[in-house]
């Protein structure tokens, strides 16, 4: 259901820059791999041909990331704000914006860090921006989910529709249209738990993982 309170913040959170003026990032703010517990996981530098990721690499604006199943990584960005890959996956690093054209991404934003700059993902039918802490994408060739784990995800689809998604809901949209948010059932969010091969099985940390048991009422292996 669409907030219609909400509407004037969302657009204006939907297109505030994740880059500086010049549209990159800063010096020392550039994404960092920083944990790759399973290949394939590649790193392809504008204007060079496709390598493997390795840990403590920067990326440069216009690079894309990726992995093929079973490959995942983790790349944190500036400002408390990382990400996960997985599956096959490719994401594109493009003026500050995250373009997700294909796999799974999980992303969220540190607790405690200041909202200066919200974490904004696109795919082919809607864009996503992260109000709260943690957000799920997957996209394939018919179908994409956007599903919030824990707090508030602003959606923009590309028909123009507005919404915030709170924890709990996902949104489906196939071939390019999108329903309305709906609510994940509970034994499917236990199970997507427990199975995440992006919630589980990595070396880096990932802060808001006890937030989301919380909301599930488990308790975070240590």
């Amino acid at each position: 259901m669409r907030a219609p309170a909400a509407t004037s913040a969302l657009a204006f959170l939907l297109w505030v820059p994740l880059a500086g003026a010049g549209g990159g990032w800063a010096e020392g703010a550039r994404p960092t791999v920083v944990d790759v517990p399973s290949r394939p996981a590649f790193v392809q530098p504008p204007g060079s041909g496709e390598r493997p990721a390795r840990v403590g690499e920067s990326l440069l604006e216009r690079s894309l990331v990726g992995t093929r199943t079973p490959g995942r990584l983790q790349v944190r960005l500036a400002d408390g704000r990382s990400l996960r890959l997985g599956g096959d996956a490719v994401l594109r690093l493009q003026g500050g914006d995250l373009q997700l054209e294909r796999g799974r991404l999980i992303a969220w934003i540190r607790p405690g860090t200041p909202r200066r700059q919200p974490l904004r993902i696109r795919t082919r039918s809607a864009t996503a921006t992260i109000l709260g802490t943690t957000v799920f994408l997957e996209v394939s060739s018919e179908q994409e989910r956007i599903f919030s784990w824990e707090g508030n995800v602003a959606v923009r689809t590309a028909e123009g529709r507005e919404w915030v998604l709170t924890a709990g809901q996902q949104l489906l949209c196939e071939r390019g249209r999108c329903g309305e948010p709906q609510p994940m059932p509970a034994e499917e969010k236990q199970e997507r738990r427990r199975s995440s091969d992006l919630l589980n099985g990595f070396y880096a940390p990932m802060e808001t993982l006890p937030l989301i048991d919380r909301a599930l009422g488990l308790q975070t292996p240590p």
